[in-house]
């Protein structure tokens, strides 16, 4: 529950010491003296948001770094070493959410910070940046217990100083909410989220100690760090529609501004924020491969290319093919992202779930990449390759249309008026966040039955598909006047026929 927006005080009546009227944010942060530490949370909210964008997507890389050999089919592969790498990687993405979420939740909380919060934020950060490390040991050891110990070790550390970060926020008042600043329920809401805080690194414990005896238990319970939190109001709301009985949290339900509900509002401005990041970071990384892998050796182009560089670069054609595809590919699902929250005017945590899942599968793009830009080498993984590109492609994308379709359901509250049923953008935005869905299922089951032109068909879908939404607009509206053609005749052709029965007899309309 976000807090309530207060009322700016007119001139001259500020209130008063022990009025308990709240003051907005802005006029806090105009009011703090110069020489002191306090100030807003929006920058360091800014910089942990692009960091835990940043390593919640180079988690993809040992998984799209993995090499596989030419004459290697990919479906051996596959079952051998990437499935059990890509089952990682979405696990330990997810995870690194679960703590940016318990981060967006918290500075919901607390609105100030001062040295010392931003101190145990930069040492939060740090424990994260790690990560990445531990999730190259569990993918490429997964049944080594020492991979999975040092990432749950790392998550245990990062709830604590969470937890650590509730405490003093809650120790100097002055930085909470104002709504809670003026509640009476302090201690509740201190005990109500160092509880939730810490059901993470309770499991992330147990999965640190069962790693040294059964290693598919720990990944279990790490599993259920992602789920737990929706379990556990699945739960809560089962028993109160069975037994009709509420507890004590259902009963503060109003006070709570730290908890699990779906439909409680999120920060939307926090979700763009780490969204683009991520977006950023998996475009960012198409280049870093193309700079690493694509620069020829200067020997090799003197002794081979007679010292031709142009010549040498052309061997790399397809590799570069790859890339501008992928780029495409990334910067319109991110013009579709952009677009639909553009009419979200409130972010639900149903919403920000799906949210999460996209972004999950939009950070395997540069696996994508990497198996597409080994057609150079003539393989015999091209029909694979493409068909692993058009899955990621259509699950980035239906979990985009999955976010207007929830949006939809209380669009009252989470859409603008352009964007609901009878909106004048509403026949637009769906043609806009169905086209991907739609293509790339199409070429994945065109990949099936025309498999000797397999890769035509895929380029042909990544030349396409940016012409396809610069026509969309002409498109829809084409679409819309033929049906409202169609409809106004049909409706037409009823009157006409009313009248005619309106204009016989009783006899003749017998007969």
């Amino acid at each position: 529950m976000s807090a309530p927006r207060a009322t700016t005080p007119g001139p001259g009546l500020g209130p008063g010491p022990g009025s308990g009227e709240p003051v907005p944010v802005h006029s806090r942060a105009l009011d703090l003296d110069l020489g002191s530490s306090t100030q807003t949370s929006h920058r360091l909210l800014a910089y942990s948001d692009a960091l835990l964008s940043i390593i919640a997507t180079v988690m993809i890389l040992p998984v799209a770094h993995t090499k596989i050999h030419p004459d290697q089919k990919l479906g051996e592969s596959v079952q051998q070493l990437l499935l059990t790498k890509i089952a990682v990687y979405l696990m330990t993405f997810l995870i690194v959410t679960v703590a940016w979420a318990a981060h967006v939740r918290l500075f919901q909380v607390i609105e100030l910070i001062d040295d010392v919060l931003a101190l145990l934020n930069l040492a939060c950060m740090m424990i994260i940046t790690f990560l990445p490390y531990t999730f190259s040991l569990m993918a490429s050891f997964p049944e080594v217990p020492f991979g999975i110990f040092l990432f749950s070790v790392c998550a245990v550390v990062i709830g604590l100083i969470q937890a650590v970060i509730v405490v003093y926020g809650f120790y100097h008042p002055h930085l909470l909410n104002q709504q809670i600043q003026v509640s009476e329920n302090q201690n509740f809401y201190k005990r109500h989220i160092l509880k939730i805080i810490l059901r993470g690194p309770i499991l992330c414990f147990l999965a640190a100690i069962f790693s040294f005896f059964f290693i598919p238990l720990s990944y279990i319970l790490l599993g259920l760090v992602i789920v737990f939190p929706h379990l556990s109001r699945f739960i809560t709301w089962c028993k109160t529609k069975i037994l009709g009985q509420r507890n004590e949290e259902e009963e503060h339900h109003s006070l709570e501004t730290f908890s699990f509900y779906l439909s409680e509002p999120l920060s939307k401005e926090r979700v763009e924020a780490f969204s683009d990041g991520v977006y950023a970071i998996v475009a960012t990384l198409l280049i870093l491969d193309i700079c690493e892998d694509n620069v020829p050796d200067p020997r090799e182009v003197r002794e081979k290319f007679h010292g031709s560089l142009l010549e040498a670069l052309s061997e790399y054609g397809p590799n570069y093919l790859a890339y501008f595809g992928s780029f495409v590919t990334i910067g319109l699902l991110w013009f579709v992202h952009h677009s639909l929250f553009l009419y979200v005017t409130k972010a639900t945590r149903l919403m920000g779930l799906l949210n999460i899942l996209s972004l999950a599968f939009i950070g395997g793009l540069p696996l994508a990449y990497q198996l597409t830009s080994e057609f150079a080498e003539k393989s015999h993984n091209e029909i694979e390759a493409i068909q692993v590109s058009c899955v990621i492609t259509f699950f980035a994308s239906m979990f985009q249309f999955a976010i207007w379709t929830t949006a939809l359901l209380h669009e009252r509250e989470t859409l603008h008026p352009f964007a609901r049923y009878g909106g004048k953008e509403h026949a637009f935005m769906f043609a806009k966040l169905a086209l991907y869905p739609c293509v790339s299922l199409g070429a994945f089951f065109l990949t099936c039955l025309l498999s000797e032109f397999s890769t035509e068909i895929f380029h042909l879908m990544q030349i396409v598909i940016p012409f396809a939404f610069l026509a969309l607009r002409i498109f829809v509206r084409i679409s819309l006047t033929l049906i409202k053609s169609v409809m106004s005749f049909s409706r037409r052709k009823v009157v006409l026929l009313e009248e005619e029965e309106a204009c016989l007899s009783p006899t003749d309309t017998l007969s």
